[in-house]
């Protein structure tokens, strides 16, 4: 076979052997990431506020698919943006499973609706602090600990309320902006050893984003190309891809998974 159209890896997309940690994680897309990463062969940190809420998502993946193993599952509970929590994270992670080769910023806090001029500011900093500091806090320390020597893959989860005004949820836009082009800045600033990339998801059904469809689902899903509104295992599967080895010439990007509704004009 010529070396050009040979594959670049037996299996490109496996991650057994490799650790991962994921932020917000005890229920809807990050618990869906933490399930995919662990399904490819991962060992998996999952992180939350509650140790009780936590210990459920752990037993929900130990029951799937490729669970049973408990010794690749660890939680630690915490507040995302309380830096000894974020410490406390990522040093559990490499000292349990002794690397920590996948980070995903899923954590993610969006307290106040509706317009600026009305926006309490402490609020807004509360939003910036979890959204977009506490993302650059634990990549800092997912560098330190590991991926600085040994190399890694970085992803945030974004939105396409990041890349457009919806109207509605615009200081998480705003914070969400922050954080694709802090993406950005990482990509380049890490390369080559690690890559750094962002997935934008539109209305994903989950209780997080309950608030943006559970008045008229139908209605809301009528302006999507697709037809539907995301299910967490859409972006689950494209972090899947995006920190596996098939990705491997991929930094710098922020990837739309949102059922073409920016295609189509819309806004989220």
């Amino acid at each position: 076979m010529d070396e050009a159209l040979a594959p670049a890896a037996t299996t490109p997309q496996d991650l057994t052997g490799r650790a991962a940690l994921v932020t917000g994680a005890s229920r809807g897309i990050g618990l869906a990431i933490a399930a995919e990463l662990l399904a490819r062969g991962a060992s998996v940190t999952i992180t939350a506020r509650k140790e009780a809420v936590l210990a459920e998502a752990a037993e929900q993946l130990l029951g799937g698919p490729a669970g049973g193993d408990a010794s690749r599952v660890l939680t630690v509970a915490g507040n995302a943006g309380d830096a000894a929590h974020r410490e406390e994270a990522v040093t559990r992670t490499a000292d349990t499973f002794g690397r920590l080769d996948v980070l995903v910023n899923n954590a993610g806090i969006n307290p106040i609706y509706g317009p600026l001029m009305d926006a309490d500011l402490d609020a807004v900093r509360k939003i910036f602090d979890v959204n977009v500091v506490a993302a650059l806090g634990y990549t800092q320390l997912a560098h330190k600990a590991w991926m600085a020597e040994h190399g890694g893959a970085v992803v945030n989860l974004a939105s396409v309320g990041g890349l457009r005004s919806t109207g509605a949820i615009a200081a998480y836009g705003a914070s969400k902006a922050a954080l694709i082009r802090l993406t950005a800045e990482l990509a380049a600033e890490l390369g080559p050893g690690i890559r750094v990339n962002a997935v934008a998801p539109a209305v994903v059904k989950t209780r997080f984003a309950t608030a943006l469809y559970a008045h008229d689902e139908e209605g809301v899903a009528s302006s999507y190309p697709l037809k539907r509104l995301g299910e967490p295992r859409d972006v689950a599967a494209l972090v899947g891809f995006l920190v596996s080895d098939s990705a491997a010439w991929i930094s710098g990007e922020t990837v739309l998974v949102d059922g073409g509704l920016l295609a189509a004009g819309g806004t989220g």
